[in-house]
């Protein structure tokens, strides 16, 4: 068979490969073997191409014992680290002989895994706090404070505050588990975005009450419409508002509805729902990495306010799901803004 004809058969096969014949040259490649290897492999022998020892091994074994072999393979070149897992299976046909090397990219079940690691570990780490303050506060109950009425007071009051600490987490890490589910289903329903924004005002107006804020809305005389899930953007709103009171500190929250008749990143006519306070504000170093599952500025500080780290990681996922956009901007001393473009009715 050709040389030609073969590599017309490896181009058959969807990943990077390539034959090595019994005289330890390539006699084909595929065009995607071009992005890990350079062009014109063909005929060079294979120790001058591939360069790593595991891979070599493992090809040099298919070759002389004609069993199946398997490596992985590191590739840096291209500014990240890359890493495929190497089959090597010997084939003995009129088509050719020798041994066929297959590359496949596992970096992203790889990030994947990693994800999943890190995301049980920060689970972890949230319940344990508040599980072992239980357990201590449990077993003080139970020996030095059983008699003592004022601890037992104050320790029960710490417990609930934990459990409910720790409800919240549950309740967090359901309502990310539903809308991840739903990614892909967009939601039909027509919801009234003034009406949504009352609704919300009224919902927080003893927590703004207590923290001094004064919730101003400003919104046009025509009704707008969207076309959504109205749980999930109320969800959304809830989040960002009392964000905003928690964080921004006494004084004034603006959320502003601004219908726009044609937006560049919706590539259409769409809404802007801005979300404003005047507070401290954030570093911008911290602002990318604002809608990560757990990621808090000040740890301790959202921990005390009752937050989950959850909650812009569910707003940014019930935002994708709107088929929306979400950007989040503030200067240190001059407040933050957060604002939702979502494609109109």
């Amino acid at each position: 068979m050709t040389d030609a004809s073969l590599t017309a058969l490896l181009s058959a096969i969807p990943l990077p490969a390539l034959l090595v014949g019994r005289g330890e040259r390539i006699i084909a490649a595929n065009a995607k073997t071009a992005g890990l290897f350079g062009p014109s492999i063909t005929g060079r022998h294979f120790i001058t191409v591939i360069r790593q020892p595991a891979v070599l091994d493992a090809v040099e074994s298919c070759l002389r014992d004609r069993q199946p072999q398997s490596t992985r393979y590191l590739d840096s070149r291209r500014g990240q680290e890359t890493s495929y897992e190497v089959t090597c299976s010997y084939v003995d046909s009129p088509l050719g002989q020798g041994a066929v090397v297959c590359f496949q990219d596992m970096s992203k079940l790889e990030t994947a895994e990693l994800m999943r690691r890190d995301f049980v570990a920060n689970v972890s780490h949230e319940l344990r706090t508040p599980l072992t303050a239980l357990i201590g506060f449990i077993e003080t109950l139970r020996g030095p404070a059983r008699e003592d009425t004022a601890a037992r007071e104050r320790f029960l009051e710490i417990m609930a505050n934990e459990a409910g600490r720790m409800e919240r987490l549950v309740k967090d890490l359901l309502s990310l588990s539903q809308v991840e589910g739903e990614a892909r289903v967009r939601p039909t329903e027509r919801v009234e975005v003034q009406g949504l924004m009352q609704s919300v005002r009224s919902a927080l107006a003893p927590l703004a009450a207590d923290a001094q804020v004064d919730l101003v809305l400003q919104t046009p005389e025509t009704p707008v419409f969207v076309q959504g899930d109205p749980d999930q953007l109320r969800q959304v709103l809830t989040n960002l508002v009392e964000n905003a009171i928690k964080y921004g500190g006494a004084g004034q929250v603006d959320v502003t509805l601004t219908p726009v008749t044609q937006m560049d990143e919706l590539r259409g006519p769409g809404i802007a729902l801005t979300i404003t306070d005047h507070g401290p504000g954030i570093d911008e170093v911290h602002i990318p990495r604002l809608t990560e599952r757990f990621y808090r500025v000040d740890s301790h500080r959202s921990r005390e306010m009752g937050g989950t780290g959850l909650g812009l990681a569910i707003v940014k996922h019930i935002v994708n799901r709107h088929r929306g956009r979400m950007r989040i901007s503030s200067r240190l001393g001059e407040g933050t803004s957060v604002r939702l473009s979502l494609p109109a009715e």
